[in-house]
């Protein structure tokens, strides 16, 4: 075996057993992953000159560009063997099939041809090389193929570095590899004595060389061919010290060709270099500097490259790139990624000015929007030697990939500027269409209220013209804000006439998005047929490749599932939605709709499930009020019904923003949980404050569970509810009159009164706590049954109520029903151990042990091996510690556990007790 590919027979092993596999049609996603110069290529390259003849090998690569090109590896695996997938990436307008309607998903074409193409052999070895390079089109074809690869005899090879940031859309990638057959290679450092034997004969000692080089092979080799001192911080000077002894030309040639990822074309490099300048590169070949691919020059290694380009003067740097801009412009059809690649590093604006936006069009319009973002920021420096209309729609543009990048604040600003921009010139039907995009920037940053009156002035500008599209389209995000907030009526009637003026435009997506909105509008009002509405819309944008408008029509159908208590259904569709939603990019759908499957699973009783994936979602930083007002509400209730002080403060700032928010969703989920939480902790006036302003909004039938909820708070409260007006005034003494429970069961009977939840709730209201119970019981939600028998006037039942209570965790509201006991003069059951008593934050008897340890100032390492845990498991559970105890440092938290109590006795696990 060559001396490069020393202990690496294993990995090349386990990748041939992968590709027989896909020979006897079994699928799989090989994936191969170190650090930089650890190797991955020369296994790569050693697999496919190995691979069984009867194995298609197909191979590309993702460029280290500052935006690649949409799909530009696939375009180089399948650039010379024709097939399915090559005729879709050649198709005009790349890659929209022609039968698609306006709206489609980009790669509606290239979706089934890349299975086809993996279908159309024996077997196929389909290899991607440096994915944490890769374009957001690309990822997407690659997410798609992934999880359908079982069933394919083909081998997706993807390679990978290991140390990509976080944020990388490429770990939305290796996310989706749960769910398909995966064969993970992850090459290690050579060994001390695979570099001895790597050192043998070059006078260098192998021990030193090891230790020096952390045994990287690349830095090993580079080192034996220099002066021995590459390490990965020093590879520069190793390289340097390689290059130095290239005479002048060759070092010359090499300087033009190192500002060019990746390979280097044999035309480029000769209109480059010249023919004596690329004969002067023979040496660096013989020095194995560089080396002659099917594709052109390269150097050996992406490191030496980068190596040599920071060694160069920032003047020369720029001119070397305008060469090859030169040169590229020369060519029948340039690549514009490249172009604009070369221009900003050479510093040529007029280049950029020129090529960038319709780069960044072209961009988008594959679905490569990050990349398509750096295109127009770069553009965007040199927007003044744009004209006026051109200006603008860079803006307009520039905005509505903000949005795809969730940047949703930013995105309002510069389509604002945008339409100011359209507004002076006097185009009224482009600043109209501008418009459009702004209202849904601003609906996404949550505010709703300028989005409905942006979305009013786009209607009263385009509802008049001749431009069917545009009115439909204004008047579609005017109803579907209305359908999303208080104004159904008026929902209806916009989205009726956005689907007229949709049908006369042949914008068959236009419509199919109006019947999302419509069905939610419909059942707002009383409709249940909006339902049927509903699925229609996820179906026939299924069916018409409008993914977006598939994981849209998920996401609203989940919701209503959802409050009309089909805990079943609705788990079924979020889950679908969410496998749909993530394999396809849509970030914020799927955030909804993972909290949807986590509140399915809250009512279910399953809340130390639940509770780490609200917890994950609550906190994370990126995401708009709109989101914000559907995790952050359950995971507050969820702490405030464990006894969480800290639930307080973080219901108050949800119920602020869903109130600026406006949309209905949001003001139910936040103002219910507040209500609740009043009621756990006996505050009749916030309970007012907010029904005053929650009942109105839930006065319509569709809101008649929310309404029935909301209501059985009150009455827990002692609280009356005015079925005529909704005005809320506290009632003397500590229950509702029959009166007022007769008024609020009214109040809650609305066409909705079948769903069992709105029954359910309104058995409460009247005071038939078994009914209430049964129906609780069959609708499959522990917690609300418990409180329900808790209202029971016999002692065995309460009993049974606290324990069902005790083992959720609820301890808030079993302080109530023992204080009720107690009120009664009757026996109260024993509570939770005195451990559990003082852990109000509910930490789990895992964290109790690790808050033990903790607070006895051991590291985590220390923790790990006492519990028989991995270190990253404890990081895990002091992380959760740190949040739940409301702490930052682990000062803190000792300092929290000593005053609550909580050490090693308390931290020691003990039989649940059950009540007599």
């Amino acid at each position: 075996m060559p001396a490069q590919l020393l202990e690496r027979r294993s990995a090349l092993t386990t990748l041939r057993a992968a590709v027989d596999a896909a020979l006897g049609g079994a699928g799989s996603v090989a994936l191969l992953t170190g650090e930089a110069g650890i190797g991955k290529t020369s296994v790569v390259r050693h697999l496919l000159a190995e691979v069984d003849p009867a194995v298609r090998a197909l191979s590309g690569g993702c460029d280290d560009l500052i935006a690649p090109a949409p799909l530009a590896p696939l375009r180089e695996a399948v650039a010379n063997h024709g097939g399915p997938l090559a005729a879709a990436l050649a198709a005009p307008h790349l890659p929209t099939a022609p039968s698609a309607p306006a709206g489609a998903h980009p790669l509606v074409a290239v979706l089934p041809a890349m299975l086809a193409e993996l279908r159309g052999a024996p077997a196929t070895l389909l290899v991607v090389e440096d994915i944490h390079w890769a374009d957001e089109a690309t990822i997407d074809v690659l997410i798609y193929t992934a999880r359908r690869i079982g069933s394919l005899p083909a081998v997706l090879l993807l390679t990978m570095r290991d140390d990509v940031d976080d944020a990388h859309p490429v770990h939305r990638l290796l996310g989706s590899l749960t769910a398909a057959p995966v064969v993970r290679v992850p090459l290690a450092a050579l060994s001390a004595a695979a570099v001895a034997r790597m050192a043998a004969g070059t006078g260098h000692d192998g021990a030193a060389l090891h230790a020096l080089t952390g045994g990287n092979p690349f830095f090993v080799s580079e080192s034996l061919a220099s002066d021995g001192s590459a390490t990965s911080g020093a590879v520069r000077d190793a390289v340097r010290a390689r290059c130095r002894r290239l005479a002048p030309a060759c070092q010359e040639a090499l300087a033009q060709l190192c500002v060019v990822p990746r390979a280097v074309g044999m035309d480029l490099a000769a209109i480059l270099l010249g023919p004596q300048a690329l004969a002067a590169l023979a040496e660096a070949e013989q020095n194995g500097v560089i080396e002659v691919r099917p594709d052109g020059l390269a150097f050996r290694h992406e490191l030496a490259r980068r190596a040599i380009e920071a060694d160069l003067p920032e003047l020369r740097r720029r001119l070397l790139h305008r060469r090859v801009l030169a040169a590229l412009r020369a060519e029948s059809s340039p690549d514009r990624g490249r172009l604009v690649h070369h221009a900003v590093a050479g510093d040529d604006p007029a280049t950029v000015v020129a090529v960038g936006p319709s780069a960044a069009r072209a961009a988008a319009a594959a679905g490569s929007h990050r990349q398509a973002l750096v295109l127009l920021e770069s553009v965007l420096p040199y927007r003044d030697q744009l004209g006026g209309a051109e200006s603008a729609a860079l803006l307009d543009d520039y905005g509505w990939e903000l949005y795809n990048a969730h940047r949703f604040h930013e995105a309002v600003r510069a389509g604002e500027q945008a339409a100011r921009e359209y507004a002076a010139l006097g185009d009224e039907p482009a600043r109209g269409r501008c418009l459009i995009r702004v209202s849904r920037h601003q609906f996404m940053a949550g505010e709703t209220d300028a989005a409905e009156r942006t979305a009013g002035e786009a209607v009263r500008i385009l509802e008049n013209g001749a431009d069917d599209a545009a009115a439909a389209h204004a008047l579609l995000y005017q109803g579907a804000i209305l359908a999303l907030t208080d104004d159904f009526a008026r929902a209806v009637t916009a989205l009726e006439s956005a689907r007229k003026r949709a049908g006369r435009a042949g914008r068959t997506d236009l419509d199919t998005l109006c019947l999302n909105y419509l069905g939610i509008a419909r059942i707002e009002v009383g409709d249940a047929g909006g339902l049927a509405m509903l699925r229609q819309s996820v179906d026939t944008a299924r069916a018409d490749g409008l993914l977006e408008y598939v994981a849209r029509g998920y996401t609203n159908l989940g919701e209503m599932l959802f409050r009309m208590g089909a805990l079943g259904e609705a788990a079924g569709c979020v889950r679908a939605g969410l496998a749909f939603a993530e394999e396809h990019g849509f970030w914020s759908h799927a955030y909804n709709m993972r909290v949807h499957d986590l509140l399915v699973e809250l009512r279910r009783g399953g809340w130390d499930r639940a509770e780490p994936g609200l917890r994950a979602l609550a906190q994370r930083q990126d995401h708009p009020d709109m989101l914000y007002v559907y995790s952050v509400p359950w995971y507050a209730r969820l702490r405030a019904r464990r006894g969480d002080p800290a639930a307080a403060p973080l219901l108050a700032q949800a119920w602020d923003r869903a109130r600026r928010g406006r949309l209905l969703l949001g003001m139910a989920y936040a103002g219910l949980a507040y209500l609740e939480w009043a009621w756990l902790t006996n505050d009749r006036q916030r309970a007012e404050e907010v029904a005053a302003e929650l009942l109105p909004r839930l006065a319509h039938p569709g809101a008649a569970p929310f309404r029935a909820e909301a209501v059985r708070y009150l009455v827990r409260l002692g609280v009356s509810v005015d079925p005529a007006s909704s005005p809320v005034t506290a009632a003397a003494g500590t229950q509702a009159s029959d009166a007022a429970g007769r008024q609020a069961s009214d109040l809650v009977g609305t066409q909705a009164s079948e769903l069992v939840v709105t029954q359910a709730y309104a058995a409460g209201v009247r005071g038939d706590w078994a009914t209430a119970a049964a129906q609780w019981a069959t609708h499959g939600d522990p917690y609300e049954q418990a409180l329900e028998l808790a209202e029971s006037p016999d002692a065995d039942t309460v009993a049974g109520a606290l324990q069902t209570l005790d083992g959720l965790g609820a301890v808030a509201a079993a302080d109530l029903v023992r204080g009720r006991l107690r009120d009664r003069g009757a026996r109260v059951p024993r509570g939770a151990r005195r451990g559990t008593r003082a852990n109000p934050a509910h930490l789990t008897e895992r964290q109790l042990l690790v808050l033990s340890q903790l607070s006895a100032g051991r590291t985590n390492a220390e923790i790990a091996a006492d519990l028989v845990l991995s270190v990253r498991t404890v990081d895990h559970h002091v992380a959760a510690i740190f949040d739940k105890l409301g702490v930052r440092t682990r000062q803190e938290a000792a300092a929290a556990a000593r005053a609550r109590g909580i050490g090693p006795a308390s931290a020691t696990p003990e039989a649940p007790h059950r009540p007599a």
